[in-house]
């Protein structure tokens, strides 16, 4: 298993685990969870390239998912 896989099974499991504890405990879950969303949609970012000298989007190549951008 991927340590990314790994990872998100932590995060999954700890929101589990603190839903409904009332000690602050979930909260931090979905903080960590939504930590690593980004920095996900940061290595996505990095992987798209900006087209034109004014930095406007580059024309979508055939099958490509407008949502990626």
């Amino acid at each position: 298993m991927s340590s990314d896989t790994e990872k998100h099974h932590a995060l999954l499991s700890g929101l589990k685990a603190a839903m409904g504890k009332g000690d602050g405990s979930f909260e931090q879950a979905v903080t960590n969870a939504f930590e690593h969303v980004f920095e996900h949609l940061d290595r996505l970012n990095s992987h798209v390239l900006v087209g034109g000298r004014d930095g406007e989007d580059r024309p979508l190549k055939d099958g490509e998912s407008s949502t990626l951008r």
